[in-house]
């Protein structure tokens, strides 16, 4: 089967690509540079912008299913740039779709759009926790909006399922561990409270299975067709346990220290303005978003994704941290 990825250089792009490869499809990925490792993979690379209509639908033609990856992530940034990439372009991949009459539609979406401020999730699916309200953050918002037009184009011609796993981690990691390992290094890594609030995390692996799952049970009429899900490794645990344990196999301090939530939320405040204001260059190192994200339990039960496509996490996190000392020290 012909499958394009959107994203394809990214950290879960690489691994949908690499798994597609390996299950015998031809695998063509819609990025906006050229990654090497994707030609090593044997996958065809076109290059453009997801908000450019006729380039996108140009390079979906003759696709048989397209797995929705790119986004423009952070915590930081104007919501122009966020809704160009994540509204626009996620509009010109559904006519796109619609344009080549193509049949599945697999998208990575994100937890963040349930978000609430500092309300507590424990062990809730994607039916029973409503869509967020007064983000804080444009990538939430626009994430939302995405998902929402992906599910309402499910039908009879167009089956799609939204995907949305849980802080992804493992070997080939270029964003979260790297930030955690610089700022343990440098002492400037606090807790937000006191660490104890329970949160999921999903190994690469596992995250890229639950797409490989969900698009084999994928079509029309399907029970995941039209649906969000949850996807995590479906081992929630205290915030510092999960960032220790990734700055441990990486080599790092430790962490101990906190801040509490009030300072945290008030820091944000007062960088966002800054950055505004001045404006300085890169990302904050607080936001309010961050802050809540940071001091909130929020983990979520697998049970509809292994009731409507056999979701079933294969790495746990004691194995995926040790595949990712491996990887470190190779």
């Amino acid at each position: 089967m012909k499958i394009l990825v959107t994203g394809g250089g990214g950290f879960l792009g690489q691994a949908l690509c690499r798994g597609l490869v390996e299950r015998g499809h031809d695998v063509t990925s819609f990025n906006r540079s050229h990654y090497p490792v994707l030609d090593a993979l044997g996958v065809c690379q076109i290059a453009g912008d997801l908000a450019d209509h006729d380039v996108v639908l140009a390079a979906f033609a003759g696709a048989d299913a397209v797995f929705h990856n790119a986004a423009k992530a952070g915590a930081w940034g104007s919501y122009a740039s966020y809704h160009r990439t994540n509204v626009i372009g996620t509009r010109n991949v559904l006519d796109a779709c619609r344009a080549h009459a193509i049949g599945k539609l697999v998208y990575t979406s994100t937890p963040s759009v349930t978000h609430r401020a500092t309300n507590p999730v424990e062990g809730g699916t994607a039916e029973s926790v409503p869509y967020g309200e007064g983000f804080k953050a444009p990538y939430a918002t626009t994430k939302m909006i995405a998902e929402k037009a992906v599910l309402a184009a499910n039908d009879a011609t167009l089956a799609t399922v939204a995907l949305r796993p849980r802080l992804i981690w493992g070997p080939g990691d270029n964003n979260i561990l790297p930030r955690l390992v610089d700022r343990a290094n440098a002492g400037r890594l606090r807790f937000v409270g006191d660490g104890n609030n329970t949160v999921d995390s999903t190994y690469i692996d596992n995250a890229a299975q639950a797409h490989f799952d969900a698009f084999e049970h994928l079509a029309p009429g399907a029970a995941c067709a039209g649906r969000a899900y949850f996807i995590s490794n479906g081992e929630p645990q205290p915030m510092h346990e999960l960032v220790n344990g990734l700055l441990q196999v990486a080599g790092a301090p430790l962490v101990d220290k906190t801040i509490p939530f009030g300072a945290a939320y008030a820091v944000g405040v007062i960088c966002e303005g800054l950055w505004h204001v001045l404006p300085l260059k890169g990302e904050p190192p607080m936001t309010r978003f961050l802050a809540e994200q940071l001091a909130t339990t929020h983990w979520y039960s697998m049970e509809p994704a292994r009731r409507d496509f056999g979701y079933v996490p294969k790495v746990s996190v004691a194995e995926g941290l040790e595949r990712l000392r491996v990887s470190l020290a190779a």
